[in-house]
């Protein structure tokens, strides 16, 4: 027996009795092999579980794990569930349950209405670390209090970006209004908190119609579409168009943009139109094109995930069980209200 096997004999027998792994510089990236102190064993790996390929904000988050990825020196494989939660706990316990090259941490965005407790209680069995995106998982103290592997939240502050939304709303429609909003799915807690917090701070006078979509451009349009085709969709007055997605704004921009009838087409694409996420490459540059009033800048999250989830298995710092981002309006409450006054001080020739 080489040294070389009997080494990696070794090792593999210390991880399979729970010990904690050796990490050390990655020099062969395409193998996967790391030396320490003269020893060899395999790259660190990460699984990166998304929603969908189909969102600006999901493609942001899967290019900002492999860039931190990159910086880590860490294997990153990027899945996508497409909005199906069953397919995506099938891929998950699949990798979980794998016998070879089982991932060291699992960070995923659930594509349901659960954060996929049994799947999560099975990663943690197993000695995988397991983080949760963009949502509140009540297990996750509990099985930080029955296993040694990191487990914990990485999650936007949905409630305050639908609150920032209701501002966004009360500045542009001062006196009052009717709006259309285009929300999540309704199993899915972030567009429960988003509208939430939406309802909350917009103004009394403005009254809210919601049609629902999958955080996607299509879903949005084929969703306005449908609710343009009621007879009651053509005697609703509306002031305003509010998605909780910068994609469903535009899909639901594309829905107005099929309309024959010119004078519709106009009247409610003349509309404001606002959105959420902020992406630098599409939502801020819809907001500089004007064909949204106005977005709500989310920062993608999977990045600082995997720097925490690094951090925690180098055994250098223990994260809390939830961590918040902070959203901000694009462009600001106040700019969008000045704006406003000045356009209707135009208006009335003042």
């Amino acid at each position: 027996m080489t040294a070389r096997l009997a080494l990696a004999l070794s090792l593999a027998s210390l991880q399979q009795c729970g010990e904690p792994r050796y990490h050390g510089h990655v020099i062969g990236p395409q193998a996967g092999i790391i030396i320490v102190h003269g020893a060899t064993m395999r790259k660190r790996r990460f699984l990166i579980s998304l929603t969908t390929n189909d969102n600006d904000y999901q493609m942001e988050q899967a290019a900002a794990a492999e860039q931190a990825g990159h910086r880590l020196g860490t294997g990153v494989e990027v899945i996508f569930a497409g909005n199906d939660a069953i397919v995506q706990s099938q891929q998950l316990l699949q990798a979980v349950q794998a016998r070879e090259n089982r991932p060291d941490g699992i960070v995923f965005e659930p594509a349901g209405g659960t954060a996929l407790p049994q799947v999560a209680r099975a990663a943690a069995a197993a000695g995988i670390a397991w983080v949760v995106l963009n949502r509140d998982a009540e297990y996750i103290a509990e099985l930080r209090q029955a296993h040694r592997v990191p487990i914990f939240a990485v999650t936007s502050d949905h409630e305050e970006i639908g609150g920032i939304q209701g501002r966004q709303i009360a500045a542009l429609l001062p006196k009052g209004g009717s709006v259309l909003c285009i929300t999540g799915p309704s199993e899915s807690l972030a567009a429960k908190q988003r509208t939430a917090g939406m309802l909350r701070a917009k103004p009394a006078d403005v009254q809210v119609k919601m049609i629902r979509a999958q955080w996607t451009e299509t879903s949005a349009e084929r969703a306005v579409s449908s609710w343009l085709r009621l007879s009651t969709s053509q005697q609703t007055h509306l002031d305003l168009i509010a998605a909780q997605d910068d994609s469903m704004a535009m899909g639901a921009r594309k829905a107005f943009e099929d309309l024959l009838d010119e004078a519709s087409r106009e009247r409610w694409l003349n509309l404001p139109f606002l959105g959420c996420d902020g992406l630098p490459k599409t939502g801020q540059v819809w907001v500089k094109q004007r064909l949204l009033a106005a977005t709500v800048v989310i920062p993608p999250n999977t990045g600082q995930a995997l720097e925490m989830l690094a951090k925690a298995l180098d055994g250098s710092v223990l994260p809390p069980e939830r961590v918040l981002t902070v959203p901000s309006s694009l462009p600001s409450v106040e700019a969008l209200s000045a704006a406003r006054g000045r356009t209707q001080a135009s208006a009335s020739g003042g």
